[in-house]
């Protein structure tokens, strides 16, 4: 066994520092958000077996068949990193009864896993927000979704465009999935290799090519709104009705088709020119036939994800640095200080229990613990040498703002950093 560094797996990264923070602020975000639609947390295993995403996602994906990690584990039983999160929740409303208990709101966030080439914004271990609603028939909750979601970009301060279209029923689908075969066939010799493969399993994914020599031969092809039956139509006209009185800027794009089989009526992406190729920060759409696929009571299902990576990319992008969590920096120099400094930290911890408070650890003189105080990013730094432990007093410098320090007693210190943090 080699005895040097081991690295992680490519497209397997650490995050830490700004970029945690910023994470951190999403997560939080998003929480309060969806606590006030409503939405319960729900926490789902990372492994799941492998038959529940070759029968919801399809065994002829391209993430069935090249990008899942998939391992036998000592039982011999096929697992899987989960690629996505969709399935993982509906076998969970399933198996734990939650569809038995009327309507469901959900979401969870955590990591996804697929082995492609890794790219920005696009990695190996991912992270992503989901929400599922179950029990639920729609047009409303469609539009709440969306409108939910703009809400997000707006907290985050994030801009993107709606893109929205309706895939029908599974009947209508159908029909439309033989004339679109029959389309392209016609076109054989001008799709790439890719569309080719896709012709007779899944036409509809070359309408969503990126490629642009196809550009004119997609832009030929046959509308899937033509092909809407009368409960679709009603549907879709209902949806845009609702984001039309709540003022929700949306483009209706008929090429727009989600990359999984189990969707039907109802499917957007909310995308953006911010990051290069991998503008989808965002996509959803309705799934009513999924829980009956997996065992489970016909019911309706819509639910979106996004990808966190490039949330926070775009925030990253947009926004100034995010400040350091912390408010107060101690510093202790001396013996006495260094003996007395742990308690008093607690002490001050009991009295302000959401004081963000770091103690420095390590000695140093005071000339360098300053700099780590400064580095830190804390506006206040609390100093304390010997002299101050006789006098049973602390000293505050100001280390954001141009203040004069100031000498407060240990137990005058709390009010005052109340009064200071509130402001």
């Amino acid at each position: 066994m080699s005895s040097g560094q081991v690295n992680a797996v490519r497209g397997m990264n650490d995050i830490s520092g700004e970029q945690a923070r910023y994470f951190d602020l999403l997560e939080v975000t998003a929480r309060q958000l969806l606590a006030n639609y409503g939405y319960d947390h729900v926490r789902l295993p990372v492994v799941e077996k492998t038959e529940l995403f070759c029968r919801s996602i399809g065994e002829v994906t391209d993430i069935v068949e090249k990008e899942m990690y998939t391992f036998a584990d000592r039982n011999g039983d096929s697992l899987t990193l989960r690629p996505e999160g969709t399935a993982g929740c509906v076998r969970a409303a399933i198996e734990n009864s939650w569809i038995n208990q009327g309507a469901q709101k959900l979401y969870y966030m955590g990591p996804m896993f697929r082995h492609e080439r890794p790219q920005k914004g696009r990695y190996r271990q991912f992270y992503q927000l989901g929400v599922e609603t179950f029990g639920m028939a729609g047009p409303d909750i469609d539009a709440e979704l969306i409108l939910m979601s703009a809400r997000l970009w707006k907290l985050l301060g994030i801009e993107a465009e709606l893109l929205i279209n309706s895939l029908g029923s599974a009947t209508s689908r159908v029909a439309y999935r033989e004339a679109l075969t029959a389309y392209f066939s016609a076109h054989y010799d001008v799709l790439d290799e890719d569309s080719q493969k896709r012709l007779h399993r899944n036409p509809l994914r070359i309408l969503d090519s990126k490629n642009p020599a196809l550009k004119d031969v997609i832009a030929g092809a046959p509308k899937l709104s033509d092909w809407l039956d009368e409960a679709s139509q009603a549907s879709f006209s209902g949806l845009l009705a609702h984001l039309d009185a709540a003022g929700v800027a949306y483009r209706v794009e008929p090429t727009l088709v989600r990359g999984l089989d189990y969707y039907n009526d109802t499917v957007f992406e909310w995308v953006t020119t911010e990051l290069g190729s991998q503008g989808t920060i965002c996509a959803g759409g309705r799934y009513d036939g999924l829980v009956t696929q997996l065992g489970g009571k016909a019911v309706p299902a819509i639910g979106f994800a996004l990808g966190m990576e490039r949330v926070v990319a775009l925030m990253q992008a947009k926004a100034q640095p995010i400040p350091s969590t912390l408010d107060v920096y101690v510093i202790a120099a001396g013996e006495l200080a260094q003996r007395r400094v742990l308690a008093l930290a607690e002490s001050w911890r009991d009295a302000l229990p959401s004081l963000r408070l770091m103690v420095h650890h390590g000695g140093g003189s005071f000339k360098n613990q300053f700099k780590k105080a400064d580095k830190s990013g804390a506006r206040f730094a609390l100093v304390l040498g010997d002299d101050e432990v006789a006098q049973q007093k602390i000293g505050v410098k100001f280390l954001r703002e141009e203040t004069e320090q100031v000498l407060l007693s240990w137990t005058e210190l709390p009010a005052w950093l109340s009064k200071q943090l509130s402001n």
